[in-house]
């Protein structure tokens, strides 16, 4: 293992893979990415893989653009498929207030060059034939959305930078990280590595990771619950994939899994896992199923789709999702840190992955960002948010669900 590089990314999930990706295609190629266990075994590995255009802030639609094109060109450089499914997807107007949004939306993708369409509820049915849209006042449809493995993208990002001259170290957690004579000393389980720069990509590991150089992270883990069903009928007579789809009403998103449906959903109140640190034992571990917890969505899951609640539950996925008090991630420097960046806090990491790490890679090998994203800076919590007001603001933020903004 190297014992001094230019950059040290900490955690191999899909957003440390595609920050040492970016950091190599820029030129960066003296950089090592730290793994405790195996790539994605933090909560990579069972996310939904779900990639959109479909964002509420324009700044943040960038990154959702930037993350597909990311995978698609690692997938190419590495020769290892990342099995993106083109299929598109729906997001319903549960209210007449989110169709009217969807409509002052579409003038800022046509100028992003997105394709962007506000589709009527008969335009939806044929669109999603299971889907019952008598309570919808219609829809936006990005065409050019889908989902990805997120095991085989991140391999593929991983490949594509040790292509570059990267270095990948599986097996080998971080003991401590210090401040030593201008460089950053990474005490790891294989040896010391010196490095002038080092990212944080740990996810809900960042907090307690950081808790010693006197940071004070708002970062926390919740549960979140994913149901996958054994096939649908409706379904098996199909000869294409039906486009995902998103929905306030229900609080969740749905998307075809081989011929039945993977489903995800926000519930009113979350619960916080680990508040007190990550167990030391955690490896690739889910939860115990909780279905009681998120009954009421899936009933309303049932209304939209029908034939959903005829299909038998193959398996639920209770896994840890990372969280910040406003719901975005905690991008770039610590402005009182020198060379020390933060890539974590991403509870859509697939969809925002790629876009942000080719972000911070542009203004960590640049010394600028490529274009102005304040509302993701990493010190924008400072150092001083008690847990209490932390958990209160995530509480708001999850319970909000899929509800949309009034400002795009």
């Amino acid at each position: 293992m190297k014992s001094e590089v230019q950059v040290a990314v900490i955690g191999g999930g899909i957003v440390g893979a595609s920050v040492l990706y970016w950091l190599a295609k820029m030129g960066w190629t003296d950089s090592i990415l730290l793994e405790r266990r195996e790539l994605t075994s933090g909560s990579t590995w069972h996310s939904a893989g779900n990639t959109t255009y479909f964002g509420p802030y324009p700044a943040m639609t960038k990154l959702f653009a930037g993350s597909i094109r990311t995978y698609l060109q690692a997938e190419k450089e590495s020769g290892q498929s990342v099995s993106f499914h083109q299929t598109g997807s729906l997001r319903l107007a549960a209210t007449e207030r989110e169709l009217t949004l969807f409509h002052t939306y579409k003038p800022r993708y046509d100028e992003l060059g997105i394709p962007f369409h506000v589709r009527t509820p008969e335009e939806v049915a044929a669109l999603h034939p299971l889907l019952d849209v008598s309570g919808i006042f219609g829809a936006a449809h990005t065409p050019t959305d889908g989902h990805v493995d997120p095991t085989g993208t991140t391999q593929a990002l991983a490949l594509a930078a040790r292509k570059l001259g990267a270095t990948v170290e599986r097996h080998c957690p971080v003991a401590a990280l210090a401040r030593d004579a201008g460089h950053w000393v990474i005490e790891t389980a294989n040896g010391t590595v010196r490095a002038s720069n080092v990212v944080v990509a740990t996810s809900f590991w960042a907090r307690e990771m950081l808790l010693p150089l006197g940071l004070n992270l708002p970062v926390y883990a919740t549960q979140h619950q994913e149901v996958i069903t054994q096939s649908i009928p409706g379904l098996e007579a199909l000869d294409h994939e039906v486009p995902a789809w998103r929905d306030s009403y229900m609080s969740g998103s749905v998307r075809q899994e081989a011929k039945g449906v993977l489903a995800g959903v926000y519930e009113a109140e979350p619960k916080f896992w680990a508040l007190d640190g990550i167990p030391e034992d955690f490896k690739e571990d889910l939860f115990p199923p909780e279905l009681d917890r998120i009954m009421p969505h899936l009933e309303r899951l049932i209304e939209r789709m029908p034939s959903f609640g005829e299909a038998g539950i193959k398996v639920v996925n209770n896994g840890p999702m990372c969280w910040t008090p406003d719901g975005l991630p905690m991008l770039g420097p610590m402005s009182d840190q020198d060379g020390l960046w933060l890539a974590t806090g991403f509870n859509v990491g697939i969809g925002t992955g790629g876009g942000s790490a080719e972000f911070l890679a542009h203004w960590m090998t640049t010394g600028s960002p490529p274009f102005d994203l304040g509302n993701v800076h990493a010190d924008r919590f400072g150092n001083e948010m008690s847990r209490e007001a932390a958990l209160t603001a995530i509480r708001d933020v999850y319970a909000v669900g899929y509800e949309l903004p009034n400002r795009f």
